[in-house]
């Protein structure tokens, strides 16, 4: 009993998996903005060019 609970194993694996959810939140936020950038300038693009 005393070794399960000196084991830190599982801890630091929801700990990565917690670690790897942020960085995911965080990827599609950023390709979210920078997909909606885009869009902007392309439509300002094309008003540009009409």
């Amino acid at each position: 009993m005393y070794k399960f609970l000196l084991n830190e194993t599982g801890l630091e694996l929801s700990e990565y998996a917690v670690a790897a959810a942020l960085v995911a939140i965080a990827v599609v936020a950023a390709f979210t903005l920078l997909g909606d950038a885009i869009g902007i300038r392309l439509n300002l693009l094309a008003t540009r060019i009409n």
